[in-house]
């Protein structure tokens, strides 16, 4: 349904800020997961298990969620999301024991996958094919922007408390869910909704897993695990690991995030185009690789603020330039078959964001160097698989 120029762009900026609102209330909590660790004696096992919660949770619930938009309206699911997401963070904040923080962490979950598919359902709503890749470009930008903000606002939040972090994200995301009531309306009528539900067929989710291990995918699906699993491995750790091993503060973690974050970005938007076609997406995704894995492993002996914050912006650099490289290998290799692949590169994606901060919180409480170590290896592994790409691809 196409809406005139000016409503459609004021729909846009709603969607586009209850993303980044979302996201932002993710990111600021990084800084103070640390010293709120120190404070309630949570092991490292328990915050990564917490980390790995939330991606079960948003990994079950998803094929649900898709349906629900369909069947109960794109608005709905958006204002339920972020009313659930309020909720989760102020739990959060209030907790006091760790069965709480689970119960948070799980609807924390639920929120997002409420939140994001129904967002990309109101925006192909409202635009046309040609104006859909540049919206959807738009969200993404606002969530890496919201990841990017977010752990410099928590950083600066913390001083007031290391609870007050979770206290603020509540209150924009109810803020946010109030103000989407009475600004946001249905793009879909009741008999729209009931033909598009009628007319979506029931996720099949074992058949999906099974074509994704053909030859032509599962390599690159590999590969989405082993970047999504050390990327959060090493994200979910990297908070705790400075901490322990510098004593750097939460604004001190946050400065690190947000600075490497930001030059990742810039270059990403700058330069992956040209890096992508000078050398292919293949031989960008093992540079990435083999560059991440070996800064992994320094990262282990560096010491100081700066040679700590040179790495990390490298290594998230790395990871910045491989996801958009995997993705576009993805859609070159699907051809008609670009929904199935999205759905899978989603639940790969998912899987490693579960087992990543599982296991590397496991590892830190047995030493924390371990972490980054088993990462590296699973990245050089990842790289070891993308030489046999030509006999499948």
């Amino acid at each position: 349904m196409k809406k005139p120029i000016k409503e459609q762009k004021m729909i846009l900026i709603i969607l586009l800020s209850n993303i980044f609102i979302a996201f932002l209330g993710i990111g600021l909590i990084i800084p103070v997961m640390p010293s709120f660790m120190n404070y309630m004696h949570l092991s490292g096992g328990s915050m990564g298990s917490l980390v790995a919660v939330f991606a079960v949770s948003q990994l079950i619930i998803s094929p649900f969620a898709g349906r629900w938009v369909d069947k109960f309206g794109r608005k709905i699911m958006i204002v339920l999301g972020l009313f659930i997401f309020s909720l989760s963070e102020l739990i959060f904040g209030l907790g006091s024991h760790i069965s709480i923080f689970y119960f948070s962490r799980v609807l924390g979950g639920a929120s997002a996958a409420f939140i994001m598919p129904a967002v990309t359902a109101y925006i192909a709503d409202i635009t046309t094919i040609q104006e859909r890749s540049k919206a959807m470009g738009y969200v993404s930008a606002a969530i890496s922007t919201g990841f990017i903000i977010g752990p410099g606002v928590g950083g600066f939040i913390a001083d007031f408390g290391i609870r007050m972090p979770f206290f603020f994200a509540a209150a924009i995301a109810f803020v946010a869910a109030v103000a989407s009531i009475f600004l946001l309306k249905e793009p879909m009528s009741k008999e729209e909704r009931a033909l598009n539900s009628s007319n979506s067929q029931e996720s099949s989710f074992f058949k999906d897993i099974k074509k994704s291990i053909s030859p032509i995918y599962l390599v690159a699906f590999i590969i989405v695990f082993v970047l999504s699993f050390g990327l959060s491995a090493y994200e979910t750790i990297f908070s705790l690991f400075t901490d322990h091993k510098f004593g750097f503060t939460p604004k001190n973690i946050a400065a690190i995030i947000t600075f490497s974050s930001i030059i990742a970005v810039i270059i990403q938007l700058l330069l992956f185009g040209k890096m992508a076609e000078k050398l292919g997406e293949k031989r960008l995704i093992q540079l990435c690789l083999i560059i991440a894995a070996c800064l992994t492993f320094i990262s282990t002996i560096v010491s100081g603020f700066l040679s700590v914050l040179i790495v990390t912006c490298i290594i998230f650099l790395a990871f910045d330039l491989l996801r958009p490289a995997l993705t576009s290998f993805l859609s070159k290799t699907a051809g008609s078959q670009q929904g199935f692949v999205a759905g899978m590169n989603s639940t790969y994606t998912s899987l490693g964001n579960v087992f990543g901060p599982a296991l590397g919180g496991i590892l830190f409480d047995v030493n924390i160097h371990y972490p980054y170590i088993f990462s590296g290896i699973v990245l050089i592994i990842g790289f070891g698989l993308t030489l046999i790409w030509k006999e499948n691809h």
